[in-house]
């Protein structure tokens, strides 16, 4: 009697007759063995069918195999130290599900990316590739595990929005009943509402940027998880985002070592993100920046080669706070000692990845709100729902945004955000 396995549980199967549903990945012969390497979506695994020990009829059909043939294998799981995985399979039967097209376009060979992201939902298949979705996966279901252990509650932000949410125009905009709408940037302003209602919330989902950016870190759909908290200033946001990112890193090197090593990634530098993290100001940053050579001035932002600078000075992620107010957006509460900067910090991850959180303290007060709002041009009228929370028990509140594909990206090592996601929406891209 075979039982029923995944590639991801053969520790639980060695000596046992398996059965398993998937794909051929390749193939190659050694005259009386064929060796054929075969994914089920959970994994990797080798089968050695040896000539003796099938019927011909079932060694000719593998013979006659392409890459992508759906197939049932049946045989003894084994162990085998020279493999990856530890194990393989000494093959019994194979039953053909479906011969695929002997075209199939993703050769076993290199590929220029713009082919293989036009084949996007077929690159997918190859095993860093699907390491990546796996870490991802991992990631996303981190986040939320942290979140729960910490008492927030998960709401859903509308994605259809009537303003800007952070007073830019990089918007999307749809036609919704003959009314002007636009895809949500963030559903941050939202997430400060259910926090008045639950004290510590988090939203979790897409958001659109109509960025013309190019950048290897820039895509025009992609997804944050938001964290607003109630009763919460800005130190004390800081170290919820330390607590966060460390244990979203700890966690995938200690479940994902499979992946990580698909991907050949060097853990040292994320074995080290542990809080507390390292801070620098804005004003000290651009101080660093200036005598290293950099030609930037105070309120000038910060780009990719600046970030990778200061991120290199430190051995882990490295908080820049108090920047310029004219920088941020209008909703950053204002440093009481210093009304020129804000309560605010972006987090910079190491290795070149630049910003995977922003966040800050929240203007609490109306007047100052309307006065920041009037100062920026935004019609009070689509904002009045956010003006009520100021109106009807205000408090202090903090909050951020994490990214989820930057993220994924530095965890994986990988050089380019598009991989990060299933189906990336940039620029020149919406296909697949």
């Amino acid at each position: 009697m075979y039982k029923d396995m995944t590639i991801a549980k053969v520790q639980d199967f060695e000596g046992e007759q398996v059965r398993i549903k998937g794909w051929l990945y390749n193939k190659r012969s050694s005259g009386k063995i064929q060796f054929l390497q075969i994914r089920d979506g959970s994994g990797f695994i080798q089968g050695v069918m040896m000539k003796k020990h099938v019927s011909e009829e079932i060694f000719e059909l593998c013979k006659t195999l392409s890459q992508e043939s759906s197939i049932e294998v049946l045989g003894t799981l084994q162990k085998d130290d020279r493999s990856t995985l530890g194990f393989e399979i000494f093959v019994d039967e194979v039953k053909l599900i479906h011969l695929a097209d002997e075209d199939y376009p993703i050769s076993l060979k290199e590929h220029g990316t713009d082919f293989l992201m036009e084949n996007r939902h077929l690159w997918m298949r190859t095993p860093k590739q699907n390491a990546i979705l796996r870490i991802r996966d991992e990631i996303n279901f981190t986040i939320r595990e942290f979140f729960r252990n910490e008492g927030f509650i998960l709401t859903e932000p509308p994605i259809i929005t009537p303003a800007s949410c952070e007073g830019t125009t990089d918007l999307f905009e749809i036609d919704y009943f003959g009314e002007k709408v636009y895809l949500s940037q963030t559903g941050q302003l939202y997430a400060e509402a259910t926090a008045m209602a639950f004290n510590k919330v988090y939203t979790f989902g897409p958001t659109f940027r109509a960025e013309k950016s190019k950048t290897r870190k820039h895509m025009n759909e992609f997804w944050m998880v938001e964290p607003e908290m109630a009763f919460v200033d800005f130190e004390e946001n800081m170290k919820v985002q330390e607590n966060f990112v460390e244990y979203v890193v700890q966690k995938v090197i200690k479940t994902m070592k499979r992946e990580l090593e698909v991907l050949e990634r060097d853990t040292t530098a994320l074995e080290r993100v542990k809080a507390p993290f390292p801070r620098i100001t804005y004003t000290d940053a651009i101080k660093m920046l200036q005598e290293a050579g950099y030609e930037i001035k105070w309120g000038d932002d910060f780009g990719a080669p600046h970030e990778t600078y200061i991120a290199d000075r430190y051995e882990k992620p490295v908080f820049i706070t108090h920047f310029p107010a004219s920088m941020k957006a209008f909703y950053m509460q204002p440093d009481p000692e210093d009304s020129n900067v804000i309560l605010g910090s972006d987090l910079i991850a190491p290795e070149g990845y630049g910003e995977i959180i922003g966040g800050s303290e929240r203007i609490h007060d109306k007047d100052l709100l309307l006065e920041k709002m009037e100062k920026e041009g935004l019609p009070t009228e689509v904002y009045q729902w956010y003006i009520d929370l100021r109106k009807y028990g205000s408090v202090p509140h903090s909050g951020f945004g994490l990214g989820l594909e930057r993220t994924v990206s530095w965890v994986c090592g990988i050089d380019h955000i598009r991989q990060s996601i299933p189906f990336a929406r940039t620029l020149n891209r919406v296909y697949p």
